[in-house]
C-alpha cells in the first residue's frame, strides 16, 4: 500500500485513475448532502442540502442548489451557491435526463406523496414522472440513473419510514425502471435490505446497485445486514438476471456509486471514495472521510466532484467519467 496526499493505492493499477498530478481541493463550504449533478452546457453542479427536520414529525425540508463553476479553479466563492427550489419533498438522488432536466428522488413526507420527478433547472418547475407501482405508493425513492434509451432506473428503499417521516411501506425495498414513453413502471430487482445508489457500467451491460442495509437507524451500523455493491447482467435493456456480490465495502456502508469510462467502479464508505477494477478487484481510494455522493464532471470529465454534508471537494484525476447519454426518444410522460 502507498499514499500520494489524499489517495490511497492498493494496487498498482490505481495509477491509471491518477495520473501523475492527482489534487484533491475543497471547492466550496456548503450543506451538500446527495444529489451531485455536474452540467456540461452551464458547468455547474446540482445538489441537493443537508436534510433539516423542523420537528419529527414532519418530512426532512431539502434544497435544490446549483453551484456555479469555473472550470478547474478551486475554491470558488459561496456567493456561487443559489437555491433552485427550496422544499424539494425532501429529494435525494439526481440525475439529468436527455432534455437537460434534473431527474429528482423525492423521498416524500407524512402527506406528500414519494415520487420520481422532472425539475427544470432553469426556473424549478416540476412534473412528476412516476409515484406508484401497481397502484401502491412509493416508498422513499433514493437514487436514480437515466439510460441511453431515455429509461429510469430507480431504487425505492424504506428509509424514509425508518427515519420517521413516511407511512408504512405499501412494497418490498426495490429496484424500479419506468418508461417516459409508456408511462409504464416495473420492478427489475428485490430482494434488497436497502438498496441505494445505482449506476450501468459503459456498454450499460452491468447495473451496479449498492445495498446499505447495515445503516438501519440513522447513525447505525449492524455488521450482519449488508454493506455490499451487487452487479446485474441487464437483458434486453429492459430486464436484470440474478444478482452477485460485486465487491463488499468496509468501513460503513456503501452509497453514491459511480463507473469511469474505462468501466472501473467507485463507492462511497466512511473512510472516502473506494475505487474497484471492472472484476471487483480494490484498486485505491480517495481519502475523504465524509464522502456521501459523487459526480464526474469538468472540461475533460475527469473531476469527481464530492458531497460531504459541509463542503464540495474535487479529486481531479486521469480517470474520465461516462457522459450523460442523449435521450433517443422524445421522453413524453404518460400516466404512471
Amino acid at each position: 500500500m502507498s499514499e500520494t496526499p489524499g489517495f490511497v493505492t492498493y494496487d498498482p493499477a490505481f495509477a491509471d485513475v491518477l495520473g501523475e498530478t492527482p489534487r484533491l481541493v475543497k471547492v466550496v463550504d456548503t450543506d451538500a448532502h446527495e444529489g451531485p449533478v455536474w452540467s456540461s452546457a452551464e458547468d455547474a453542479l446540482y445538489f441537493t442540502s443537508l436534510p433539516v427536520r423542523p420537528d419529527q414529525a414532519a418530512a426532512p425540508v431539502v434544497a435544490i442548489r446549483r453551484l456555479a463553476l469555473d472550470g478547474t479553479s478551486f475554491p470558488v466563492d459561496q456567493a456561487h451557491v443559489t437555491t433552485i427550489v427550496a422544499d424539494a419533498n425532501a429529494a435525494n438522488g439526481m440525475a439529468l435526463d436527455g432534455r437537460g432536466r434534473l431527474v429528482v428522488c423525492e423521498q416524500g413526507g407524512p402527506t406528500s406523496a414519494a415520487a420520481v420527478s422532472l425539475v427544470d433547472p432553469a426556473d424549478g418547475s416540476r412534473t412528476t414522472a412516476v409515484d406508484a407501482w401497481h397502484l401502491k405508493p412509493l416508498s422513499s425513492p433514493n437514487d436514480v440513473v437515466v439510460r441511453s434509451d431515455g429509461t429510469i432506473w430507480f431504487t425505492d428503499p424504506s428509509y424514509g419510514h425508518l427515519q420517521g417521516f413516511r407511512p408504512e411501506p405499501a412494497t418490498a425495498d426495490q429496484v424500479y425502471r419506468y418508461d417516459p414513453v409508456t408511462g409504464r413502471v416495473c420492478k427489475v430487482a428485490d430482494g434488497f435490505d436497502k438498496p441505494n445508489g445505482l449506476a450501468f457500467s459503459p456498454d450499460e451491460r452491468t447495473l451496479y446497485v449498492t445495498d446499505s442495509g447495515a445503516n438501519q437507524e440513522q447513525g447505525s451500523y449492524h455488521i450482519g445486514r449488508p454493506h455490499h455493491v451487487i452487479a446485474f447482467d441487464v437483458r434486453h435493456g429492459r430486464h436484470l438476471g440474478p444478482g452477485r456480490i460485486f465487491a463488499v465495502v468496509s468501513p460503513g456502508t456503501p452509497d453514491g456509486i459511480k463507473v469511469d469510462s474505462a468501466g472501473r467502479v467507485y463507492v462511497s464508505s466512511a473512510s472516502g471514495v473506494q475505487v474497484y477494477a471492472a472484476d471487483g478487484a480494490r484498486l485505491g481510494e480517495i481519502a475523504l472521510p465524509g464522502a456521501v455522493n459523487f459526480t464526474f464532471g469538468g472540461p475533460r470529465w475527469n473531476v469527481l466532484y464530492i458531497t460531504t454534508d459541509d463542503a464540495i471537494w474535487a479529486a481531479v484525476l486521469r480517470a474520465d467519467g461516462q457522459r450523460p447519454p442523449a435521450a433517443t426518444r422524445p421522453p413524453v410522460l404518460k400516466g404512471a
